[in-house]
């Protein structure tokens, strides 16, 4: 698929779910630009590196990013991050797993399982490390 087309739907994705969250009407760009900006990282990583490596990555980066416009508009870290991971959640691929389970197709149904919750983990850990980042760019340099 053509990046342009995964670029505009990710940042409309993002913005829509910012609307949903009823983040603040002057936010909704910046929602839009950390959902866009991450789900870019991952599919241009998802094509060297495994699913869940470029889904740490892309999520390193909404978490960083969201720091960021949380500094500069002064609202809460958690308006950005939330509505910027949302192109990354595996609702899918969590989807599909519970539809072999329900047609008793355990093996494909635990194997899809384990993958959302590689996936899932993967969105978690991303998040703790840019805020780790944060937290340690900050003391060392006195703010």
């Amino acid at each position: 698929m053509n990046l342009a087309l995964h670029l505009v739907t990710s940042f409309i994705a993002s913005a829509a779910f910012g609307i949903i969250f009823n983040a603040p009407k002057r936010t909704l760009l910046q929602c839009g630009a950390s959902g866009m900006l991450g789900w870019a990282v991952y599919v241009l990583l998802n094509e060297r590196l495994d699913t869940v490596l470029a889904t740490v990555a892309a999520t390193f980066i909404v978490g960083v990013v969201s720091q960021i416009f949380a500094r500069t508009h002064k609202k809460p870290v958690i308006l950005f991050s939330v509505s910027g991971i949302i192109p990354l959640v595996p609702g899918g691929l969590a989807y599909d797993a519970m539809r072999n389970f329900v047609e008793n197709d355990y093996n494909t149904a635990v194997q899809l399982a384990a993958q959302a919750f590689l996936i899932s983990g993967s969105i978690a850990i991303g998040l703790v490390l840019s805020e780790v980042l944060n937290q340690t760019w900050r003391k060392l340099s006195g703010r």
